[in-house]
């Protein structure tokens, strides 16, 4: 299993994500109807409208992820200027407002005789966070996949890392506030504290320290492998509990899995190949182009999540939403990983 993971560059959990994310939902869904005193003891476990077991297992999938990030690497930020300038506004000034279009215009529109008002509302919202959370962790292994360079997504990474922390929120709260849905600002305040400022602090810490003591190589091939099924254990958990708290609700319209999966895949085709194209306008080479695609066409779906369980609640439209997108985030960017390999003659060796 090793040698397939250093031959593909994307290990067994992670290829077949879409397969255990079914199981987990229909394991919930499953609990949610036949054994319903689960979910009603873990509702007990809250604090501040934050579900204490599901906070834990996020914390769990966030934290190794960030001990990826090397802000070392910002150092570097003038070497690629063009392809971070893509990235940033890629992420920043499209896709949160592409998403929201799109979204809008499927539960508004489209979907107005299928999905009530109210429900098509919380669908919009867990759309509006998936956009404005682009990839951290997961875009390492799309660049790998497309022999993107590793040290232009290092930075791109570190960067977009950055930018959540002061983005995040007023890109949450100005989307969500024209669509009219109430915005709890210090939950949402708190959700990015939670999950993405103690895990980023907590992944920096650990990577100074532990590079001072054993060395860069020990913390990079030893200790951060040692996470490798940490992040998927606890994503999966996770939707058991989510689903487990939706199971009526997902028995009653399974149809809406899919009309929720829909506009999710287009914007991400969409915003893909914004970022592809207008690097192959200036003429950016392909290991530039393909991880700056990538990044803006896959989610912080983990975060996503975590915001969408602390705003709405575990039994909510936008939680069900954003774990909509960890659905088909992997079919769908391998899709992508494979356009981007098969285009790669579209762009210069080497920068214009």
């Amino acid at each position: 299993m090793a040698s397939e993971k250093e031959s593909s560059g994307i290990g067994f959990f992670e290829r077949y994500l879409t397969v255990w994310v079914l199981l987990c939902m229909a394991a919930g869904v499953l609990i949610g109807v036949y054994l319903p005193a689960i979910p009603d003891f873990l509702s007990q476990f809250e604090y501040a409208n934050v579900s204490i077991p599901v906070a834990i297992l996020i914390w769990l999938m966030i934290y190794p992820m960030m001990l990826k990030v090397d802000f070392h690497s910002i150092k570097q930020v003038g070497q690629n200027p063009r392809g971070l300038v893509v990235t940033w506004i890629t992420n920043w000034l499209i896709k949160p407002f592409t998403m929201y279009g799109i979204a809008m215009f499927f539960f508004y529109v489209v979907y107005q005789a299928i999905i009530p008002r109210d429900l098509a509302r919380q669908y919009l919202a867990g759309a509006v966070l998936l956009g404005a959370a682009p990839c951290t962790a997961m875009v390492f292994v799309w660049s790998h996949l497309t022999k993107g360079n590793p040290a232009y997504t290092l930075v791109q990474v570190a960067t977009n890392d950055l930018i959540i922390l002061v983005a995040f929120v007023p890109i949450v709260g100005l989307l969500l506030g024209i669509s009219g849905i109430s915005i709890p600002w210090m939950t949402l305040f708190l959700s990015v504290i939670l999950f993405v400022v103690i895990p980023l602090g907590a992944g920096w810490f650990s990577r100074v320290i532990i590079t001072r003591k054993r060395g860069l190589d020990y913390f990079e091939n030893t200790f951060i492998p040692k996470f490798s099924n940490v992040t998927i254990t606890g994503l999966l958990l996770t939707l058991i509990i989510i689903f487990s708290f939706q199971g009526q609700t997902i028995v009653d319209n399974p149809l809406n899995i899919v009309l929720i999966a829909i506009p999710l895949i287009i914007q991400t085709f969409l915003v893909f190949f914004v970022a592809y194209l207008w690097a192959k306008a200036w003429k950016l080479p392909h290991d530039i182009a393909a991880p700056a695609g990538m990044i803006g066409a896959s989610n912080f779906f983990e975060l996503a999540v975590a915001v969408a369980i602390s705003v709405f609640g575990l039994s909510s439209g936008a939680t069900i939403a954003t774990v909509v997108g960890v659905l088909v985030e992997v079919p769908v960017m391998l899709a992508l990983v494979k356009i981007a390999n098969r285009t790669k003659k579209w762009f210069p060796t080497k920068a214009a």
